[in-house]
């Protein structure tokens, strides 16, 4: 990793339990059919600007603190997925992030689509929002706060937080650090590209972890 992106990030890095590894499937999630998007070592099926994103102690780390951008941008996963649950750790210091899924990949390491929402601006954060990213933005949901509503009790603000994602169909669930966030139906899109997101405007740091997907038959 960069120096400049190692500082910036410096207070994101957390002190791990050894009896804890990273990136690597239970064997309960083996027998399920889990499978890793993200090997622990590198960027391997990944793709997006390198001078935003690298590997740090486990982790996927996007910052923006050294090359501001103008418009959100991803690093976005080789394969496409349509049925499947997502799970993934994210530690995000500020501004905002998320997790795209079912999207559509656009030129220049930007995507289109749906998005589980990560934010920190105080009251008005979206952990546990559903996003559509340049499409109906919050109004995808019953009411724009819906997920967060939910999820603000049990955030760990500066730490890491675990979302699952699972889509089925039209079936649209969210669950934040183990509370549901979000249960809707949507037509918009059944399958699509995994992007995680860094966000323009002030500079910002996310850590990604643990990133694994079961396909659903």
């Amino acid at each position: 990793m960069r120096l400049g992106s190692a500082i910036a990030c410096l207070a994101l890095t957390a002190i791990l339990p050894a009896a804890e590894p990273l990136n690597q499937l239970t064997p309960q999630e083996k027998k399920e059919g889990y499978i890793l998007l993200f090997n622990g070592r590198n960027l391997d099926g990944w793709e997006g600007n390198p001078a935003l994103w690298s590997v740090e102690d486990g982790a996927i780390v996007g910052t923006t603190d050294s090359h501001p951008i103008q418009e959100n941008t991803f690093l976005i996963y080789r394969d496409r997925f349509s049925d499947f649950i997502l799970r993934f750790d994210i530690k995000l210091r500020n501004h905002n992030s998320g997790v795209q899924f079912r999207s559509t990949r656009l030129p220049d390491f930007v995507v289109r689509g749906y998005q589980a929402d990560a934010s920190e601006v105080g009251d008005h954060s979206a952990w546990g929002n559903f996003y559509e990213e340049k499409g109906r933005g919050r109004n995808v949901m019953k009411a724009p706060d819906e997920g967060w509503l939910k999820a603000k009790s049990v955030v760990r603000h500066g730490d890491w937080n675990s979302y699952e994602v699972f889509a089925q169909g039209n079936r649209i669930r969210l669950t934040f650090n183990g509370v549901q966030t979000i249960d809707l139906t949507d037509d918009q899109s059944r399958e699509g590209v995994i992007a995680l997101q860094l966000h323009a405007g002030a500079p910002m740091c996310v850590e990604f972890r643990n990133i694994r997907l079961k396909a659903l038959r």
